[in-house]
């Protein structure tokens, strides 16, 4: 009986239509569960992008009203010391007379 020479590792294993059948549908299946994946990401992605715009926004928005009230404070506290020195020196000049 004449035996097959054993395999150099250079040729390609045959395998039967069954099985090579559910390799196909298995690596199929596979890149479709990835294509889901991806689109997914893509999509979450883009939601990301868009509600990071909208944050960036809001945040420089706050940063302006903080901005215009710490003028506005700045301003009331610059009176009320001009108020009060105008209290003091004529507190102190009623003292003095």
């Amino acid at each position: 009986m004449a035996s097959s020479p054993p395999p150099t590792g250079t040729e390609l294993a045959v395998l039967p239509p069954a099985a090579e059948s559910q390799l196909s549908s298995l690596v199929y299946d596979i890149s479709q569960n990835l294509q889901v994946s991806m689109d997914t990401m893509l999509k979450m992605i883009s939601e990301i992008d868009h509600n990071s715009g909208s944050i960036t926004e809001e945040i420089e928005k706050s940063k302006e009203s903080v901005l215009q009230r710490k003028i506005q404070l700045e301003e009331k506290k610059e009176n009320l010391q001009k108020t009060t020195f105008a209290v003091f020196d004529m507190l102190n000049s009623r003292d003095t007379s």
